[in-house]
């Protein structure tokens, strides 16, 4: 397996390019964790399309935002959780 990289918006405008990011990882192999911080996600049926993607790959989904988790199926994590994931990551891709 590739190297772990992590994914990580906290702007709304750019969580697609961030999803697509990430997706792209995936398919070379890599071990990908997108987190989306600070905000819900657009909940348009492309974006939703290509999240499954990341389940369907083996990502992981993080967020600190409570309708993330509620609605979307992410796991929850707070922004001192955060820090030591990503920690763990060989990269980190921000957005």
């Amino acid at each position: 397996m590739g190297k772990r990289v992590a994914v990580i918006t906290r702007e709304k405008q750019r969580q697609f390019e961030a999803l697509r990011t990430g997706l792209g990882l995936l398919l070379e192999h890599h071990n990908v964790s997108l987190f989306v911080l600070d905000h819900e996600i657009d909940s348009d049926e492309h974006f939703l399309d290509n999240l499954g993607f990341i389940d369907e790959m083996g990502g992981n989904r993080y967020s600190n935002h409570p309708a993330n988790v509620e609605s979307y199926g992410f796991r929850s994590v707070s922004l001192q959780e955060t820090g030591n994931l990503l920690s763990e990551h060989d990269l980190v891709v921000p957005f």
